[in-house]
């Protein structure tokens, strides 16, 4: 640990020195806020820095803990938060023009949380605008880490860039359609996709409600367990939340993959446009867990295209439901891309819509046969490694593209609201982060914290960039 910067160290390291007082909750987060004003002009993963209110729970946090009142493993941590969450007396405003002046009276259910475990937030991360895919005009796009040409992951970006080039200790992110796991993918960085309705959703601004997940971003499994074990939980004010008991989060942690089930698709891994090295990591991920003790079990995945148009219209539609008080009375303060994905939405029709239900119904069964015999499924996160882009096609208009490929690892459990992870798995020829994704059962987010810590153990592939 006494070679990793400070900046760079896990939540569940700097939790430890934190609790034995080595460290005070004042001079981490102003170490933090020093590393965002020093790099973050231009790296733009922040569109609100929180710097009096950080400092001010700063304050609070060490006194307790001076006093042996310890929270917990995210007592006196600095972390940030999507600009999706709503902070108390902060703009809230999701990337979107017509949400410039939008100051919520009160804080989102997972902003409370995080309060109550005694976290110190640090600010609010960029994003694309409504948390779909291109950004408005008016608004920063963040810079991956890894290379300013280089994709930063959708909807999340600021989550993934702030995480990975060590603006804070963790983040949240969203994912409708991948926006937890593209910019863990493309950032390098770990990202919990919860069981839908695990993490309440009240005081977060929706893209497509049936479909939207909040969770964590992190430098290892261990620290998303640590905040999800902060976030998970019913909400009175969310009906849609679960009321399943929140266990342990790390129970699993040390343990290994001894025993675990782990359902391998080579053809779904490696077909279609994915990427050679993305398949090789997801395959060589496999086998090291394989030589831990787990067991690969063959399984047969369905044609995932259909599902990906589905979710199209499933989004769309619901993202113009969202939208309805300001679009389309203020089409004209919305970027080109989001523009075209509301008009697209109400251009769908009823029969449209439960057409597209009826496909995300089938693809649930056909899930939920091929989890009949295995515990965790292994795939990639996405296609490719981070690819070219530059700043035009992401302040332009959509294209034409129903079809959603990108989606092949990411919508189906969207649609099922399966758990997932996502891990670093090294680096590819150009020295790029590659990722694997493990899929669970519903609840069982324990076991995938214990599988990725299991395999970051014996990989260490939980790599930062040296910025």
């Amino acid at each position: 640990m006494a070679d990793i910067p400070l900046h760079y160290q896990t939540i569940t390291e700097v939790a430890g020195r934190l609790a034995s007082r080595e460290i005070s909750p004042v001079e981490l987060t102003q170490a933090m806020l020093d590393r965002i004003a020093a790099l973050d002009g231009e790296l733009k993963s922040y569109v609100t820095v929180m710097a009096e209110q950080a400092l001010a729970a700063a304050r609070v946090a060490e006194s307790e803990i001076s006093a042996g009142r310890y929270l917990g493993g995210l007592h006196g941590v600095p972390i940030a938060v999507k600009d999706l969450c709503f902070t108390a007396d902060v703009a809230t405003m999701g990337g979107a023009k017509v949400l410039r002046d939008f100051v919520p009276d009160f804080d989102g259910t997972v902003v409370r949380k995080l309060n109550d475990a005694g976290a110190i937030i640090l600010g609010k991360l960029n994003l694309t605008e409504g948390a779909m895919a291109g950004y408005n005009p008016e608004f920063d796009i963040p810079i991956n880490p890894w290379g300013a040409d280089r994709w930063a992951g959708a909807s999340s970006s600021g989550s993934g860039v702030a995480t990975a080039a060590g603006l804070c200790y963790g983040s949240l992110g969203s994912d409708t359609g991948g926006s937890i796991r593209f910019p863990a993918a493309a950032c390098g960085t770990v990202g919990i996709k919860p069981t839908w309705g695990r993490v309440s959703r009240y005081g977060v601004l929706a893209l497509g409600e049936s479909l939207d997940h909040v969770g964590p971003m992190t430098r290892s499994a261990a620290d998303a367990g640590i905040m999800l074990q902060a976030l998970a939980g019913h909400d009175p004010n969310d009906p849609t939340s679960l009321h399943a008991p929140v266990p342990d989060m790390l129970a699993g942690v040390g343990q290994g993959a001894a025993g675990v089930r782990i359902g391998v698709d080579q053809e779904y891994i490696g077909g279609g446009d994915v990427d050679s090295e993305v398949a090789e990591a997801v395959m060589a991920g496999a086998r090291v867990l394989e030589s831990m003790g787990a067991t690969l079990v063959p399984v047969r995945m369905p044609d995932t295209l259909p599902y990906s148009r589905a979710w199209g219209v499933l989004c769309s539609a619901e993202a113009a439901t969202a939208h309805r008080d300001t679009f389309p009375s203020r089409a004209d303060d919305y970027g080109p891309w989001f523009r075209g994905w509301l008009e697209k939405g109400r251009g769908y029709t009823a029969v449209d819509y439960a057409a597209a239900n009826l496909v995300r119904l089938e693809c649930n069964g056909v899930l939920a046969e091929v989890f009949a015999d295995i515990d965790v499924l292994v795939c990639p996160s996405m296609t490719t490694p981070p690819g070219r882009v530059t700043p035009e096609e992401l302040y332009g208009p959509m294209g034409e593209d129903d079809e959603w490929t990108w989606g092949r690892f990411t919508i189906p459990y969207d649609f099922n609201g399966a758990p997932t992870i996502s891990l670093p798995a090294g680096l590819n020829s150009a020295g790029l982060p590659l990722s694997i994704q493990f899929v669970g059962k519903h609840l069982a987010e324990p076991l995938l914290v214990q599988v990725g810590e299991a395999y970051e153990r014996a990989t260490q592939h939980n790599l930062q960039p040296g910025v």
